[in-house]
């Protein structure tokens, strides 16, 4: 089973600690597609932003929004060896961040830069968003064991999840799949990756559409 014909590039979003990047990952392997991942690692100011906000947050947030547009910019340069694009992100997430770091002066600084950029920036032909608890995605981000996330807050998430939540549901630039992921592993278990799959193959979507799996009973 293939994406539709109409479904070139596909994008997923979520907040940090839902699993955006390995079902990326998953997903490009299983349609042999070209994979974009956003290159946080990069950001020389992520870590001190971790440790202190306040002070890096404007620095942080004009690092990605310069990195994630060089290499929006190159997304669809000629790829004779792929037909499909698979991201761990998209380019609009950035204001998510920015709204949610940034002091007024700097965030009118921001909004300057990015309307001077954002006018040629691709847009994907479908949009995954993994929602997620806190409680989950706090696991999540303890178990994976990343340096620069081992004093992150709980306050931080929730607050993360909060905006990312009400970007998403007002969310219109694209066809929009919300996929809600606190009772499944997709990594893990075969049966929720192949139920999830279903979900993304499945053609003739709504602009908006909403996958809600069964709680397992144990």
């Amino acid at each position: 089973m293939q994406l539709p014909t109409e479904i070139r590039y596909v994008a997923i979003e979520g907040v940090i600690g839902v699993g955006k990047t390995t079902l990326a990952r998953m997903l490009s392997e299983r349609l042999g597609a070209r994979l974009v991942m956003e290159k946080f690692e990069e950001n020389p100011f992520l870590p001190k932003f971790y440790e202190d906000p306040e002070h890096y947050a404007f620095q942080t947030q004009i690092f990605f929004l310069l990195s994630r547009y060089r290499q929006q910019q190159e997304l669809f340069q000629a790829d004779l060896f792929h037909t499909h694009l698979v991201s761990d992100y998209i380019f609009e997430k950035d204001k998510i961040f920015a709204y949610l770091t940034l002091q007024d002066e700097e965030l009118k600084l921001y909004e300057s830069l990015l309307g001077t950029i954002e006018k040629n920036i691709p847009q994907p032909d479908l949009v995954i968003y993994l929602q997620s608890s806190v409680d989950r995605l706090m696991e999540n981000i303890k178990k994976r064991g990343r340096k620069m996330e081992e004093n992150m807050s709980e306050e931080y998430i929730r607050e993360l999840n909060e905006a990312y939540n009400y970007f998403f549901f007002r969310y219109k630039s694209t066809p929009l799949l919300i996929v809600k992921t606190t009772d499944i592993d997709f990594v893990n278990d075969p049966d929720d990756f192949e139920d999830l799959m279903e979900q993304i193959l499945r053609p003739n979507k709504a602009p908006v559409e909403y996958y809600n799996p069964p709680v397992k009973r144990k």
